[in-house]
């Protein structure tokens, strides 16, 4: 029979991946094995998943910002062969679509993909099924927004694009940074958006927490996912935190607590809870 770890043990494993450690740091500071930690993540992460699938609804947001931020998984998309996708599933570039409530910060909804119309409409679709009310919703340029907007919201949204005007830098090409950006351009495309609330400013810091809080989404190290599972599952955990245990710097108390979807801070003990009730939605 496996060992089955405790409560304690779990919720330090859980509170170092949430403050952005690796998961092999991670065992060596809890104690743990690699595997323990994974079988751990995984398990509480699916619980997380299932928790905010059932929670975050029926949000009366106004104002709304959607961005995608890149990742890759067991190998960049260029080195990706037929091979690795044999042997380990999913292979080469994830991006993750976030949509957050400029007003309350709370993310409303997440989904992992390819950077396509597709993956940009599904997502959409469960962003549109989860407000209770006409939004304005702004995006960066990108074509598949254009598609996938109307496909999700029909013309019951204020919808805008922020197009970002970037210099002809050569030296951009060999750095590992885009080339300077020399100006913005608004762009309304449904409705009647207020020219004032166009802007991704609060999903584009949504996305430097991302960065900066998940160990596999640092770039140039050897901490990226390996598992698709995996990096699921640690998105979901992020994003539980975010919303619901963690106290915004402005806001005072927690997202979810400011859209009325929580009346305390959540705990570290009680994420890893939901992983251990008869089921994750009887919290």
């Amino acid at each position: 029979m496996a060992n089955v770890l405790s409560i304690a043990k779990q919720t330090a494993i859980i509170t170092a991946l949430v403050e952005g450690c690796s998961v092999r740091s991670t065992a060596r500071m809890t104690g743990t094995s690699k595997g323990a930690v994974l079988r751990t993540l995984v398990k509480v992460g699916k619980a997380c998943q299932e928790y905010q699938d059932a929670t975050v609804r029926n949000i009366k947001a106004k104002r709304v910002q959607v961005d995608e931020i890149w990742s890759f998984c067991y190998a960049k998309q260029k080195n990706a062969t037929a091979e690795m996708w044999d042997r380990v599933g999913y292979c080469g570039d994830v991006w993750t679509f976030t949509a957050i409530d400029a007003d309350t910060k709370l993310v409303i909804s997440w989904a992992v993909g390819r950077r396509d119309a597709g993956c940009a409409a599904d997502f959409l679709q469960d962003v549109a099924g989860r407000l209770a009310n006409r939004i304005q919703l702004t995006t960066d340029g990108h074509r598949m927004y254009l598609t996938a907007v109307p496909d999700a919201f029909g013309s019951r949204i204020d919808f805008a694009q922020l197009h970002k005007i970037y210099g002809n830098d050569p030296e951009g090409q060999t750095r590992y940074s885009p080339a300077q950006c020399l100006g913005t351009k608004r762009v309304e495309v449904i409705g009647n958006p207020k020219e004032e609330h166009i802007s991704t400013s609060y999903v584009e810091r949504q996305n430097l927490n991302m960065r900066m809080n998940m160990r596999r989404f640092t770039r140039l190290t050897n901490a990226f996912s390996k598992k698709l599972d995996n990096h699921v599952a640690m998105i979901a955990l992020f994003h539980m935190h975010h919303n619901f245990g963690r106290i915004h710097q402005t806001l005072r108390v927690t997202p979810a607590i400011e859209a009325g979807l929580s009346d305390h801070v959540w705990s570290i003990q009680e994420v890893v809870a939901l992983a251990h009730l008869p089921s994750a939605l009887a919290a």
